[in-house]
């Protein structure tokens, strides 16, 4: 497939780049019934070669959507689980003192995984949360000034519990601006969950899902989505939304040039996957929310009609 996909013309290669996506997305929706926005908001993320933050209660499917995701994309998988007392050792691994050799010699932690699901980051204190920075930034590890590289590619899709529970410790904002999206899975609607309760188990449809890609699709993918066009006008309108939320007084913290770069690469993932030119205005509007909504910070009481910062911004800025 990846050399199909280098030798077609850009509009045939984006044809097969964009039936590769969505045959991704109808596996994942075999296993996450109703949430078919939300499968293609992670599979736009992974494109788009970010991390996925998956905010919302527990029991609502965030680890079964990871592991599908890893399971469809032929992808090496490893869960983390975050609790309060782990050390950032327990993450990127150590170096260990090998008695046979007489030198120290590195172990490498869970974090060497392709897809990595850090569940329910927010119970980490900060110093643990913080042994992810590099990793997502810079996708290697350092361990006594050593530098460590990580599998590539390296997806991190990390769940978090609502801040309100017990036990949770806020993510910083350091941290939080390098997650490209943040989505939400809700409650099932009740159809839905009625064919869950009748349903085969989820992890037995979990074990059945096959790759529908290896590396070479995927990274044939990747290159597809960047050739998307962008035009100076979708530029402008990227420009005046990011504008709005610097200067606008509801707001204490407006989106940082990587949150309009994420944007961006957002945009072109999503509009290849809906069979799009190029990049139109209603593709930045699709993936706005998710982009942004984890980055703004409102100022004091600041009041929204639509309830949503994201939201209530893209209903503030006129399309140019």
């Amino acid at each position: 497939m990846a050399e199909r996909l280098s030798a077609l013309t850009i509009d045939s290669r984006h044809g097969q780049a964009r039936a590769l996506a969505e045959q991704a997305i109808r596996e994942v929706g075999q296993v996450i019934l109703g949430k078919q926005n939300e499968i293609r908001l992670a599979v736009t993320c992974l494109l788009a070669q970010g991390h996925l933050l998956i905010e919302d209660v527990p029991g609502v499917g965030k680890t079964l959507l990871a592991r599908s995701l890893a399971a469809v994309l032929g992808l090496s998988f490893r869960r983390i689980q975050f609790t309060s007392d782990l050390l950032p050792a327990d993450i990127t691994g150590a170096s260990v003192f090998d008695r046979s050799s007489g030198r120290f010699l590195f172990q490498p932690g869970p974090l060497f995984a392709q897809v990595i699901l850090a569940d329910e980051v927010n119970r980490a204190t900060p110093k643990a949360q913080s042994a992810l920075l590099e990793a997502m930034e810079e996708q290697q590890v350092s361990i006594d000034g050593v530098s460590h590289a990580l599998p590539a590619p390296f997806f991190v899709i990390a769940t978090q519990n609502p801040a309100q529970q017990i036990g949770t410790f806020p993510l910083p904002e350091s941290q939080l601006d390098r997650f490209l999206l943040r989505i939400g899975l809700g409650y099932p609607a009740e159809p839905l969950e009625r064919k869950l309760l009748r349903g085969e188990d989820r992890r037995q449809l979990l074990a059945g899902l096959r790759p529908v890609m290896g590396l070479e699709e995927l990274a044939a993918l990747r290159e597809a989505t960047r050739a998307v066009q962008v035009t100076d006008a979708v530029l402008d309108y990227v420009q005046a939304l990011v504008r709005y939320t610097r200067e606008a007084p509801q707001f204490e913290l407006g989106l940082s040039p990587r949150a309009a770069v994420d944007l961006v690469a957002a945009a072109r993932c999503w509009a290849m996957i809906a069979g799009h030119g190029g990049v139109y205005p209603e593709d930045v509007q699709a993936v706005f929310p998710a982009v942004a909504g984890h980055r703004l910070r409102r100022r004091g009481e600041a009041d929204f009609s639509s309830g949503n910062p994201a939201e209530a911004v893209l209903g503030e800025v006129a399309i140019p």
